[in-house]
Order: structure tokens, then sequence, then C-alpha cells
């Protein structure tokens, strides 16, 4: 096996969250903007979803660089998953996203991360799947939520990471996945292609800051 002790990954996403989970592993990246569509196929599932658009992304970060890069390339995607099973992509508007709050108001909901890694060894795919229940949210709430500007953007109109912790009652799985880069499954997907996370040369250098 080639083992890339050192220098960097691409990070087919411009997502700052993605980028500082990635920092915590302490390794390096040098990010790349893909653009994917981001639909539920017809008949497609959560897993599905999460997974096709995980590879898709890295897929295209690949074809963009115009040459088998010698570098892996990670790319993630992230949904929730309403009790009723619909998938909770980005809010559109304002009444979208109180239209969701209010669905995952004192219920439990699931959030899958998948990751994506393409290496010169091949595409390499783990996901994660995590529970959160929140507490009722009330209608005041949500709205004062919304006005906040956090909801905006993020998969189910929340942010776990922020002042959507103020509603989550109990998470079962991965907080990072919740997040939306799952690092055990990451750094799993990275030593299976030889990028050794913990090997003392791999020091974060700020790459693709």
């Amino acid at each position: 096996m080639n083992i890339m002790n050192s220098g960097f990954i691409y990070l087919a996403s411009t997502s700052p969250r993605r980028r500082a989970l990635l920092e915590q592993l302490g390794v390096n990246y040098r990010l790349m903007s893909v653009v994917a569509d981001e639909r539920v196929q017809p008949g497609e599932d959560a897993a599905r979803y999460v997974q096709r658009l995980a590879a898709a992304k890295a897929e295209t970060a690949v074809r963009t660089l115009g040459v088998r890069p010698n570098r892996p390339v990670l790319a993630a995607d992230t949904a929730v998953v309403a009790a009723d099973g619909t998938i909770l992509g980005k809010p559109a508007d304002r009444t979208a996203g109180l239209v969701m709050l209010a669905q995952l108001s004192g219920r439990s909901h699931q959030v899958l991360s998948a990751v994506a890694l393409w290496s010169p060894a091949g595409m390499r795919q783990a996901l994660s799947t995590s529970r959160v229940t929140f507490r009722p949210i009330a209608p005041a709430e949500a709205r004062a939520y919304w006005d906040t500007g956090e909801p905006a953007g993020k998969a189910g109109g929340y942010a776990i990471q922020g002042r959507g912790a103020l509603f989550m009652e109990r998470l079962e799985g991965s907080y990072s996945g919740v997040m939306g880069l799952p690092l055990f499954e990451t750094a799993q997907l990275l030593a299976q292609a030889g990028f050794r996370i913990l090997s003392g040369d791999n020091a974060s250098e700020g790459a693709g800051k």
C-alpha cells in the first residue's frame, strides 16, 4: 500500500462545518466547490440518497481536476429524516423552515451522513446513522430561531452545533455526523486509502483556508 502520510486531501465541499471537523482531525485540505442535483429520485430512500450524492460530489471533483489526482478526494452529504420518513433537505424559505421544525418538534428523527472518499485505489464509502430527539418547540420559538439566520442552508432546518442544540433532548449516534461529517467513519476511510492521520507528519498547515 502506498502510505500517504503527509500532504493534503481535496475536500469537495465549502461547508464551514465540514472544514472545522476535518481540521479537528488535523488533516490538511484544499477546498473544491462542487454542485450536485439534490433532488430525491423516485423510490429512493434516505440511505441511498445521501450515498449517491456523496459519491457524485467526489466524482465531480475528480472530473474537475482534469487528471486523476494522486491525493484523496473527500465528499459528504447529510439528510434529516422525519418520523414519517420524509427526507428534509435545506429549507427553501422561512415558511419551509418553520414547517420542518414543526415536523421535528417533540419527536425523534434520523440524521444520515454519507462519506465518499476517492483515491487512486478506487471509491470507498461509509454511512453514519444517528437518532435525535427534540423536545416540543413552541411556534414562537421556531419563529425566533429562524430569524437568527442559523437554520437557512441547513438540512432539516437546524444546526446542532449552534442554537439548535436548545431543542435537542437526546442524541444516539454521532455528534459530528449530525453536524455533517462523521469523524469516525472519515478517519477509517482515510486510513483505508493509506492516509495516516496520526503519522506525526500530517500536522495542520492551514491548507485550503
